[in-house]
């Protein structure tokens, strides 16, 4: 890819894990090319980009001293080090207990650094300061570059074909630029409402051939079908929750008071309904149970037909999703969330969010684009905290949600709704695509990795 950009091909792109040893191998390669330990590391450090993509935990490999001593060793000689040397460079100054922590040695390896948000930034700043003792946080070199989605990837058909009408038959080329995506607001409401009835009439189609072929396999049972959204109407306010089920996303917050769900679901005139979808790693049973939950809730009697979980959540399921649902919810616990892409996915399609302020959505929410559920002050109590969020999502759902979607017209078009839609579209295109963030690499982090020091 460097080559491709005209940049230097021995500049390397790093993230937590293995590839983070890698750059360390690199070290080791030029020192075993005549070079000192400390040139290496120089010319590894500015030619270097390193990603972190979370403040989770479990995402930092983190290995005992042993395992390192037990696979390592000999290693260090050939860095010209000692092992206390090497052991340091895994070395966590926040952290008294012994370990090699790879997201540590690919910062001390790395002169461009970066989160993968700009409140992931500000999170990767506090998280890591102590690596540069004495450097006030703000001033911590660790930058920001927003992710972004591969938009031909995303986007609808119904929804290309009004871009490629209202926006140009070459809008794809021109996805980083503001100006193109202002043009959605000139597509006539009538238009985007029947496009978006498309999607979501996509969407049931997608979910009932599933059950039925679940069937006529036998792979379901009648309970399962029901479960699986064979029930689920494309009239109805749809909500979406689709991603891991790791724990800090609580998949389960909107089961916090069920009477309350059940008024939100059950009503006559302005009926709601939630599909649920993702995988919890293998590992994670805490996570599992969140799955479980959800199942459970699905095949209760007094919510059936309004509650749908979607087994084996891949890319072909995502796309159905992002394109077809009405609003994509998200609440993480804050700070865990490092950006999130799915919410991106769904904007490009007319799907607003309903997220708390976390991840791209801080940057990403304007306050008429979609909803926000702002931090709780008391992060330090997660019940308090997901009390706090809990209570603001149904508030939020019940009196500005539910009601903005079924206010319709006499031509039965939601015209409150659809400007939100719009809105969702022009403000989060341009900002959130991957020919955007692909630039912004280039400009602030490959570019120079690649012109600060002579050809290797």
């Amino acid at each position: 890819m460097f080559r491709a950009l005209g940049l230097n091909p021995a500049v390397w792109h790093a993230n937590e894990g293995h590839s983070a040893f890698l750059t360390l191998e690199r070290v080791r390669e030029f020192v075993q090319q005549g070079r000192s330990y400390a040139e290496a590391v120089e010319l590894v450090r500015h030619s270097t980009v390193f990603t972190t993509h979370t403040p989770v935990p479990a995402g930092h490999d983190v290995f005992p001293h042993h395992l390192m001593e037990r696979y390592f060793s000999g290693y260090w000689e050939h860095l010209g080090l000692t092992r206390e040397a090497f052991l340091q460079l895994g070395q966590h100054p926040d952290h008294s207990e012994p370990g090699f922590n790879m997201t540590a040695l690919a910062i001390r390896l790395s002169a461009h650094i970066n989160g993968v948000s700009r409140e992931h930034g500000r999170v990767s700043r506090a998280m890591w300061k102590s690596v540069w003792p004495g450097v006030p946080e703000d001033l911590v070199p660790i930058r920001s570059i927003t992710n972004g989605v591969h938009v031909p990837t995303w986007i609808s058909p119904e929804m290309n074909q009004l871009y490629c009408k209202y926006m140009g038959p070459d809008w794809v080329q021109h996805a980083d630029d503001s100006a193109v995506w202002q043009r959605t607001l000139d597509i006539p409401d009538h238009q985007m409402w029947e496009a978006r009835l498309q999607q979501k009439r996509k969407l049931m189609s997608f979910i009932r051939e599933r059950a039925r072929l679940g069937w006529i396999n036998g792979h379901l049972d009648p309970t399962q079908v029901l479960a699986s959204g064979a029930l689920l109407s494309p009239e109805s306010l749809t909500l979406c929750f689709a991603r891991r089920f790791a724990t800090y996303k609580r998949a389960t917050l909107l089961f916090r008071w069920p009477s309350r769900l059940k008024q939100l679901l059950q009503d006559r005139h302005r009926p709601v309904q939630l599909i649920f979808s993702g995988k919890a790693h293998p590992a994670d049973e805490p996570g599992r149970h969140f799955i479980h939950q959800v199942y459970r809730f699905c095949k209760d009697h007094g919510l059936g037909g309004h509650i749908a979980y979607l087994e084996d959540y891949d890319m072909h399921v995502s796309k159905y999703l992002v394109q077809g649902v009405d609003v994509w919810l998200n609440n993480p616990r804050p700070p865990m969330e490092a950006s999130g892409t799915s919410g991106q996915k769904a904007s490009l399609n007319g799907v607003p969010n309903l997220s708390v302020l976390d991840g791209w959505w801080c940057e990403g929410y304007d306050g008429g684009n979609g909803w926000a559920i702002p931090a709780s002050t008391d992060l330090a109590d997660p019940q308090a905290q997901d009390e706090h969020d809990a209570e603001v999502l149904y508030r939020l759902l019940e009196q500005e949600v539910v009601p903005l979607y079924y206010t319709r017209d006499r031509d039965g078009i939601p015209r409150g709704w659809i400007q939100i839609v719009k809105d969702a579209i022009r403000t989060n295109g341009p900002r959130f695509s991957a020919r955007r963030m692909v630039k912004e690499y280039v400009d602030v982090a490959y570019a120079p990795a690649a012109t600060t020091i002579a050809p290797v």
